[in-house]
């Protein structure tokens, strides 16, 4: 097969069978320094799918960021056919602060597909749109729950859309959400322009989870190989299938106090299970805080000091025949003996 024409992005031509690191301008702070969204492509020899993978959309969910460059490291991209676009930091400015936002206040993932004129938010915005997903077939977005909290790894997807549901399959979370497109998020946006993206979440922000890391790493690379862009050597699949949820909802704080929880994310719930208890600090009242239906915890609080209206628990309702428990366990247990990951020096 014929090696693939030079792959064009900003002002640069990646020759086929080499990789490059791209930085693409921004905006200019105030005090003249200037920022830009770095991209690294791998550009494969033979034509193929192009693929986007991106992280820190919320500039403090940098789990995507661990993600990313374990990727990058992965042996089997130098026998790549297609090309791979990794974007580790969309929002450079809520990265470096520690930040889900942008300096405007305005959150990215409310704010695609942007404009090239229009707020900072909607001008980062639109150069992600056209520089990354409009080169693109598919792509990876990869999030992680906000700061004290975390998220049980799971893959969001639309409904309505068959092909990424079985990418999605192929991907081995443990946990398939369908959800509706949020208004500005780059999912709906790029989903309007006819490139799937599965949403990624795992873990929690400002935080590095291994778990997360290696569930997010080998999704990448089996999604990857179903599309053709490798081979299957050292990827190993999914020996359970994910369960799946149409639905989900947060329990609140009925009561501000000092919350101890009895559940974590992954754990099976009943309807009627007590999942922690809210005291005040004189342990003088105790408010329990109890399931009103189950049956899994995808997502929890990780204070415990909270306030009245404070999200406490996400619970997920499934399908009447998965077993989660059954599935977390299987999933977690094949990721430890993945001989992918090495202990001394994990890539």
């Amino acid at each position: 097969m014929p090696d693939q024409a030079a792959f064009e992005i900003g002002s640069q031509r990646i020759a086929p069978g080499t990789r490059q690191t791209i930085d693409l301008p921004v905006s200019i702070l105030a005090d003249h320094t200037p920022v830009s969204m770095s991209v690294h492509v791998v550009h494969g020899r033979r034509p193929g799918p192009t693929l986007f993978v991106c992280a820190a959309v919320h500039g403090d969910e940098v789990i995507g960021v661990e993600i990313v460059r374990r990727l990058l490291r992965a042996p089997s991209l130098s026998r790549l056919t297609g090309t791979l676009l990794a974007v580790p930091i969309v929002n450079t400015f809520g990265f470096m602060n520690h930040s889900r936002y942008l300096p405007d206040r305005r959150d990215l993932n409310r704010s695609f597909p942007g404009s090239a004129g229009g707020s900072l938010a909607a001008r980062l915005a639109h150069l992600f749109m056209h520089e990354i997903v409009l080169r693109s077939d598919a792509g990876i977005d990869l999030h992680s729950a906000a700061i004290h909290r975390t998220n049980l790894p799971q893959i969001r997807v639309s409904p309505a859309k068959p092909e990424t549901m079985a990418l999605a399959e192929a991907f081995g979370a443990p946990l398939i959400v369908t959800s509706e497109v949020r208004d500005g998020s780059l999912r709906q946006a790029a989903q309007e322009k006819g490139v799937d993206v599965l949403v990624f979440e795992a873990g929690e922000g400002l935080r590095f989870d291994e778990h997360a890391a290696r569930t997010g790493m080998t999704g990448i690379l089996r999604i990857m190989h179903r599309l053709g862009m490798i081979s299957a050597k050292g990827i190993t699949k999914p020996k359970a299938a994910p369960i799946r949820s149409t639905s989900s909802y947060w329990l609140r704080a009925g009561v501000g106090g000092l919350l101890r929880t009895f559940k974590t994310i992954g754990d099976p719930i009943a309807k009627g299970d007590i999942l922690g208890v809210i005291s005040d600090p004189f342990g003088e009242v105790e408010t329990e805080v109890v399931a009103e239906d189950g049956d899994v915890l995808i997502g929890r609080t990780n204070l415990p000091t909270v306030n009245e209206g404070d999200g406490l628990f996400h619970i997920a309702k499934l399908k009447q025949n998965d077993d989660p428990g059954t599935t977390i366990d299987s999933l977690a247990a094949q990721l430890d003996a993945d001989p992918l990951f090495d202990e001394t020096e994990i890539i």
